[in-house]
């Protein structure tokens, strides 16, 4: 319960006996039960504006006024209370102006008295103000109307206009006394069908006007609410309404950073909201770009500037909104992060702050605490704010000078004196200005050395001519050779895309180059370097935000660099997508989920911000998601923070977790269309996947393809689908297998998610594409290959129904479990790999095959798949892991080689793995150097697999 007012007690008192007797004089009923008395007390110490309103009509304070005040619905649960006929312009003014009286003394009642948290107040705030605005808009439209008629689009249909709120109106978060900043539009060029026919843009800006009247104009009541036009396009001098055309037109050719920030928090907030919605989402990529915008630190770098200008010219140093840590350092500190990672972040897209704070937060780009205490501070600010406002209601933002009424708000906010509530109000300050510093760091170029003369000097050089002297100077810097570095500068200097440059950007490119010859000479491959950057450029040369990144964050600029210089196949990737700038910037690099739920969850997010279903638009997301979190698992593995095995088996989890997002829209689009198969209602469709190869151990490099095998119900094979195009199960499944492959493989502007090979189904190439999961264990047992065998002991059932899952690992137990002469099997197996050998291994003197080679990666395969079909029968334990590592570690368990060889085992399987991780990074065949290491690895292999009768070679 708050506090009591004693310290004024003679001031509320005086009030309170004033009212009483203002009550009397009138005949106005006063009830002061129930704590009434209290409450208004605290509310005359609160608030000049509710004891002049008291005062000036003390009906206000009758039983049923009173009761308003307990009420804990916002505005528009009462609209019901205005006449909404009402025709005279006058007595709607009136009405309009008590309305929102009554409302607003029902919102500092309820603050005041700790009835509502400052969440409601602010919106509550702001649902006050919708609901006036909408009421000015419809009489506003009534007067109109019938003078012109409706307005009409090119189809007929009658319009209404779009009323859009900016600012704290857009968030639902604004103050108790504030200005409303609107913007109008309507949808659709066209006129009006009346006597008097006007065309629509005058009409709405008729209407418009006349709105603005009914709330702005200073009558006897007073006023509704301040109404500010500004932000529209052209500010004062544009049009007060824009067709959604003239709109999209404005800000696609003249939108400034400024509008950007604006429109983060814009919303419908009165008139056709479904038509504002659809504005708002054309509008989206006006807002929020694609990839990470890095532009947007040069728009807040200009408004901070404008404002500390603002502050210092009219010394607002302790003003509450623009002053240090006050509330427009909060709103920037969110703001800049929903800007910068929006258009990536479909999360990032709310309006008010709090939202997005916890957004931001959700996504770690503030950890718990920090953005707790931001969400305190920022609280804390806008209860002083609103209290402040709430004395006299009036549009302030600063603490008065009268010590005397800083005491009042100071006790009404429960603090026991002044000085308690300074305090309290600067550790809150100083905690948003902490912060907001912390933000600022990048917005201020990093103190580095000036980039040479000499640099610059030779890059002027290569701009102007590229001659044959730029050759001799770039092979001088260490460039070699230099032909192919200079025609690649060449090309981009001499390409359309620089050539048609702004001039603020090609000043930004041509400071950029320099530092990019410099950084890229001092690698240890600097030619390849620089021929990696120099495609990348061509990529994102338009692309101003990462120009303006790289230019002025050295930090960034050196990690390009590193990265470029050390992974070829990294730097393809960035160069094929240059979205993944984005993951490399990014400061949380090293948050991978790594686990099949966290990556479905994340899956399932972004997907769930899709505005309807479209396969095309989510598989983008699958892919964007999929190259995202494989780029970051490859640097993570480049920077030695997760191993080979980690790596291969996250890889592996990644593409699991795709399959299973696939195969769902793939079900989904077959049962849109065909229905479902009987008995399949709820639970799985009656298809499953399984993995095969490198995927089905979980040993997934970067680049791997993968090998699926498609299995269904066989009892469903015959059945008929119920949709309104039937199909029979075979051909039913066979669809659902066949849209996974295309969905999987096909290649969008995002990429391609992955190739597939489905070749190791049972008879290969001539199979169908799906099988029976009778069919298949029939096949394995009766007719299948040793070396299908094998390929069976690295499989396992990846995404789909539930049930096959166990048939399929049933079928898999009965096939490889069953009884083999260990000494036919370990032939078979030796003569298969000595045949793979001769066909195919690339190893020589120097170097070695870390997949092909003798005591290589298909070694160990061959091993242990050798060792699983001989022992499997008396040794089930065998078949529970389809991965080295595990199977390594079930044979030694179980005695068919010793501990100290399983550990060596382990231990070369990891070497041979990293060796080939690495060749792939660096956009090598998987050959490799043979060295100490090596040699080690390989003939462990080779003695293990000796040991146990394998006679590999």
């Amino acid at each position: 319960m708050p506090t009591t007012v004693a310290p004024f007690a003679g001031l509320t008192e005086s009030r309170y006996s004033h009212l009483l007797a203002r009550c009397r004089e009138c005949g106005v009923p006063f009830y002061d039960d129930a704590g009434v008395a209290e409450q208004l007390q605290r509310v005359l110490l609160a608030s000049d504006f509710a004891y002049d309103c008291f005062s000036r009509d003390p009906a206000l304070m009758a039983p049923d006024a009173l009761m308003l005040m307990s009420d804990p619905r916002p505005a528009d649960a009462r609209v019901y209370q205005l006449d909404a006929t009402e025709r005279d312009e006058a007595r709607q003014m009136s009405a309009l102006r008590r309305f929102r009286k009554r409302e607003a003394l029902r919102l500092i009642w309820r603050d005041v008295n700790g009835l509502d948290e400052v969440a409601d107040t602010l919106a509550g705030s702001s649902t006050l103000a919708e609901t006036c605005i909408e009421l000015a808009l419809r009489y506003a439209e009534a007067h109109l109307g019938a003078r012109h008629g409706s307005p009409r689009d090119s189809a007929g249909k009658a319009q209404r206009l779009v009323v859009l709120g900016l600012g704290k109106l857009g968030g639902g978060e604004l103050n108790f006394s504030s200005d409303v900043d609107l913007i109008l539009a309507y949808a659709e060029n066209g006129q009006t069908d009346g006597a008097r026919v006007v065309d629509n843009e005058t009409f709405f800006a008729r209407v418009g006007q006349q709105m603005v009247k009914l709330l702005a104009e200073v009558t006897a009541d007073g006023y509704v609410y301040r109404v500010d036009l500004r932000l529209r396009p052209f500010g004062h001098s544009g049009r007060v309404a824009l067709s959604f055309a003239a709109m999209e037109q404005y800000y696609q050719r003249e939108g400034r950073n400024w509008e950007r920030y604006a429109w983060i928090k814009a919303r419908p907030v009165a008139g056709d909201l479904g038509a504002g919605k659809r504005l708002t989402e054309t509008l989206r990529p006006f807002v929020y770009r694609r990839y990470l915008d890095y532009t947007a630190f040069a728009g807040l770098r200009e408004m901070k500037a404008l404002i500390d200008a603002e502050v210092a010219r009219k010394d607002l140093t302790d003003n509450l909104k623009l002053g240090p840590g006050g509330i427009r350092e909060v709103e920037f500190i969110v703001q800049l992060l929903q800007m910068i990672r929006g258009g990536r972040e479909p999360s990032l897209r709310v309006r008010g702050l709090l939202p997005a704070l916890a957004a931001c937060e959700q996504l770690g780009l503030f950890d718990r605490a920090r953005a707790a205490q931001l969400r305190q501070s920022y609280l804390f600010l806008r209860r002083v704010e609103n209290r402040l406002q709430m004395l006299r209601d009036e549009q302030t933002h600063a603490l008065p000078g009268d010590a005397d009424l800083v005491g009042r708000i100071a006790r009404a906010l429960d603090f026991p004196d002044a000085d308690a509530f300074g305090r309290a109000l600067t550790v809150e300050r100083a905690i948003v200005a902490e912060e907001f510093r912390q933000l600022l760091a990048p917005l201020t170029p990093e103190t580095h050395s000036p980039t040479p003369d000499s640099w610059i000097t030779l890059w002027r050089a290569i701009d102007a001519d590229g001659n044959g002297d730029t050759t001799a100077a770039l092979e001088a810097a260490g460039f070699v050779p230099g032909e192919p570095v200079r025609e690649a500068l060449v090309g981009l200097a001499r390409s359309p895309s620089v050539r048609v440059m702004a001039a603020s950007s090609r000043e930004r490119f041509d400071r950029l180059m320099p530092q990019l010859l410099q950084a890229a000479a001092a690698t240890r491959v600097p030619a390849a370097c620089l021929e990696r950057l120099v495609r990348l450029l061509h990529a994102i040369v338009r692309r101003a935000a990462y120009l303006v990144l790289l230019d002025e964050q050295p930090g960034a600029r050196r990690r390009l660099i590193a990265l470029f210089a050390d992974s070829a196949w990294l730097a393809e990737r960035v160069i094929a997508h240059p979205l993944l700038l984005d993951d490399l910037f990014d400061p949380r690099l090293e948050q991978v989920p790594v686990d099949r739920r966290a990556i479905e969850g994340e899956i399932a997010r972004r997907v769930a911000t899709l505005d309807e279903a479209d396969a095309e638009a989510e598989i983008e997301v699958l892919q964007e998601l999929k190259h995202s979190l494989g780029f970051r698992l490859g640097l993570a593995f480049l920077a030695r923070r997760a191993d080979a095995v980690q790596t291969a088996r996250r890889m592996a989890v990644l593409a699991e977790s795709i399959i299973a997002a696939v195969l769902a829209q793939a079900e989904r689009d077959a049962i849109r269309q065909h229905g479902r198969m009987p008995g399949h209602a709820t639970d799985g469709s009656g298809l499953g996947i399984v993995g095969y190869g490198s995927l089905g151990a979980a040993e997934l490099g970067f680049a791997s393809d993968l090998d699926l095998v498609f299995l269904y119900d066989e009892s469903l094979g015959q059945a008929e689908s119920d949709g309104p195009r039937p199909l029979d199960g075979q051909r039913y499944f066979a669809r659902i297998a066949q849209r996974v492959v295309h969905l999987l493989t096909t290649l969008t502007r995002a990429g391609r998610l992955y190739e597939v090979d489905v070749r190791l189904r049972p008879d290969g190439g001539k199979g169908l594409l799906v099988t029976s999961v009778q069919g298949f264990a029939d096949y394995q047992r009766e007719r299948a290959w040793t070396w299908e065998h094998q390929a069976l002991v690295r499989s396992r059932f990846l995404a789909g129904d539930p049930q096959l899952a166990l048939r399929f690992d049933q079928a898999r137990s009965a096939v490889l479990g069953q009884p083999r002469q260990p000494s036919e099997v370990l032939r078979h197996v030796a003569d298969m790999r000595a045949r793979w050998r001769a066909e195919r291994d690339r190893s020589n003197a120097v170097e070695l095959d870390l997949k092909q080679g003798a005591g290589a990666l298909l070694d160990i395969e061959f091993l242990l798949q050798a060792l699983v079909l001989a022992h499997a029968a008396d040794h089930r334990e065998l078949l529970a892991s389809s991965d080295s590592g595990g199977l390594i570690r079930a044979a030694a368990k179980l005695g068919l080689f010793d501990e100290p060889q399983a550990t060596q085992l382990l231990a070369a399987h990891a070497c041979l793995l990293e060796r080939a991780l690495t060749c792939t990074l660096d956009a090598r065949p998987r050959i490799a150097p043979r060295d100490d290491a090596l040699d080690e690895a390989t003939t462990v292999v080779l003695e293990v697999a000796h040991s146990v009768g394998l006679a590999v070679r």
